[in-house]
């Protein structure tokens, strides 16, 4: 039967694959839809991919946006899209607490990390997961909350995808035994998380580029790239095969530079099927 999912907020839609019913899991901020594929065996442990969303979007939106979920039946992968809290007051928009950048701009102090590590194990109370293939999609602000993530709990998370968001400014702590994986999605005409890195109400934020060898810097890695002569159509209002795909520590640390890209490009059909099988392609080493 094609899977249907009830997110809070919203109506009942159908999701395009075939796949059992939604479930859905309560870990204190009302319930979260579960997408289960339907070829789903508890003696396999599958896949976990959550997708955090953009400032002022939701689960429901991010996913609509993107179609992740659409594609947990051809890659067996269980699929979380939660929402994060509504600000206090004003437009009271969804919002993620992940750097200080981004975006917790009424100063709630919510523990969003904490949160979404709850979100994972709670996932894992009733399902059965391959520990070493958690995987987190963000964009925007869920992109700041990625690589929040990836230095807050390297234990459990394999790889991280960040679409137009940013690392955190300065990496601390101690160098995990086992890293996380990052992919970084970025356009260079995006106005609102810029390319070159910039400020968001005055807090800085770095671009891409510096992120990544921040990342490599704490890692221990050298900084040197390698650029692929492979390239991809992440946007189809630009013409030809426009990202180009850069390396860090042979490919553990990625990004995709869209050339002329904004914030929100126009995704192509393959765009979840090429994050998904780069998350797929890095899980957490033994």
């Amino acid at each position: 039967m094609r899977a249907i999912c009830l997110f809070l907020g919203v109506s009942l839609f159908l999701v395009g694959i075939e796949a059992a019913s939604a479930q859905a899991i309560d870990v204190g901020r009302g319930e979260i839809p579960l997408v289960v594929p339907s070829g789903y065996d508890a003696d396999n442990p599958a896949p976990l991919v959550v997708l955090i969303h953009g400032y002022t979007s939701s689960g429901a939106g991010q996913d609509g946006l993107m179609k992740i979920s659409a594609q947990a039946d051809a890659y067996g992968f269980l699929f979380v899209a939660p929402n994060g809290t509504r600000e206090a007051s004003g437009q009271k928009h969804p919002f993620w607490n992940a750097t200080d950048a981004c975006c917790d701009f009424q100063e709630s102090g919510v523990d969003d990390s904490a949160y979404l590590l709850s979100v994972i194990d709670e996932v894992k109370k009733h399902y059965s997961v391959d520990a070493n293939r958690v995987y987190l999609i963000g964009h925007s602000n869920g992109g700041f909350m990625c690589h929040r993530m990836a230095q807050d709990h390297p234990d459990t998370i394999a790889a991280v995808a960040s679409m137009n968001g940013a690392a955190p400014n300065k990496l601390e702590g101690t160098k995990p035994r086992r890293p996380v994986n990052i992919l970084h999605i970025h356009g260079t005409k995006d106005r609102l998380n810029a390319y070159e890195g910039g400020d968001i109400r005055g807090v800085p934020y770095p671009g891409p580029v510096e992120g990544l060898e921040k990342w490599a810097e704490f890692l221990g890695a050298s900084k040197e790239v390698t650029t692929s002569s492979k390239r991809l159509n992440l946007d189809t209002n630009l013409e030809g095969n426009e990202t180009v795909i850069t390396q860090y520590m042979d490919g553990s640390l990625e990004l995709w530079t869209i050339n002329g890209g904004g914030h929100i490009p126009a995704f192509p059909e393959n765009f979840a099927n090429l994050v998904i099988e780069w998350l797929m392609a890095h899980p957490k080493a033994e």
